[in-house]
């Protein structure tokens, strides 16, 4: 019988996809562990700088603290964090701000500065982790954020979300691929990671035109990606296309989600390491889909646990020639 013990990936552990939780646990001697920020940005396509009325997808609601929501101020919202993070996670090594609600590099320099810094000047915090777009991400913004990774962990991530143009306009996305592209490679080089979101089942996408995103991923200098799912969430255009129209959605089952997300590591790039391979919008304002045993860990280990069924693993087709 396979001594599990005895696998070891080209990661440098048994786990089937090299995670980013366990990179920087061995980096920084354990768990690095977000606490979440919301620093009053909004966004370019809702605020009539490149559209209104914002990705037809997106309520932030689906995934941002209600505390966060609460506090007045950066340093409350911190405080309040890591009162309830610091008894969850007894074995923290570092905490770091998330500004993760709407667009984090949405302001003026100074403005930035002002938010990134008051952050960074709480004792628990050691670094940033800033969401963002790649079409308000200046080259002064990131000579400011490679300053700071001098002293601090910094992962800079962008949405790209689909790398398919016409899905992104259908979406009111407000940018296309180039835009994700261009910002990636000013930014890579710089000490700090960058990062990209994907989005997988947005209308227009095929499962097969899915799939072959990848190999438009693999060619950009990326650290680091997470995995969403399209959820339905309750205030979105699309709850209302959703309502009048659910033939325009071809949303993931579960099981057929592991299956594409599996099929989609198989393919990446294996230096890539992988943040998140699912997402979960609170159940009160999810409308679809509704998957049972739903929560993040529980689908996190289904996916690894089918890995190991497949006897696969992130990068087991990935070609350099592709």
């Amino acid at each position: 019988m396979e001594n599990k013990e005895e696998i070891l990936f080209a990661w440098g552990d048994n786990k089937r996809y090299n995670s980013q939780s366990a990179r920087l646990k061995e980096e920084y001697g354990g768990r690095v562990q977000k606490v979440s920020i919301s620093a009053g940005f909004t966004c370019p396509n809702r605020d009539g700088s490149v559209g209104v009325g914002g990705c037809t997808f997106c309520n932030n609601e689906s995934f941002t603290p209600k505390y966060t929501r609460e506090a007045n101020n950066i340093t409350d919202q911190i405080n309040t964090g890591l009162k309830f993070l610091k008894k969850r996670y007894k074995r923290t090594a570092m905490f770091v701000a998330y500004f993760q609600s709407y667009t984090n590099t949405y302001g003026t320099l100074e403005t930035i500065k002002g938010i990134y810094n008051e952050a960074l000047s709480h004792p628990d915090i050691n670094g940033l982790v800033i969401g963002t777009r790649p079409d308000v991400t200046t080259n002064e913004q990131l000579d400011y954020i490679e300053e700071l990774a001098k002293d601090y962990y910094i992962d800079l991530e962008f949405g790209i979300e689909s790398t398919n143009d016409i899905v992104l306009d259908a979406v009111n996305r407000g940018h296309n691929f180039a835009s994700s592209a261009d910002a990636i490679k000013r930014a890579s080089g710089r000490g700090f990671d960058v990062g990209g979101h994907m989005l997988f089942g947005l209308p227009g996408e095929s499962r097969e035109s899915m799939l072959n995103q990848v190999h438009d991923i693999n060619v950009l200098p990326l650290q680091t990606i997470k995995f969403h799912q399209l959820q339905i969430v309750k205030n979105t255009i699309m709850a209302k296309q959703y309502a009048t129209n659910p033939d325009m959605f071809d949303l993931f089952s579960k099981d057929e989600y592991i299956n594409f997300v599996i099929d989609f590591m198989e393919l990446l790039r294996p230096d890539i390491t992988v943040q998140r391979l699912t997402s979960e919008a609170p159940p009160s304002i999810r409308i679809a889909p509704n998957w049972e045993a739903g929560r993040i860990g529980d689908i996190q280990k289904e996916i690894e646990d089918r890995m190991e069924q497949r006897n696969t693993w992130q990068g087991r087709l990935y070609s350099e020639n592709k």
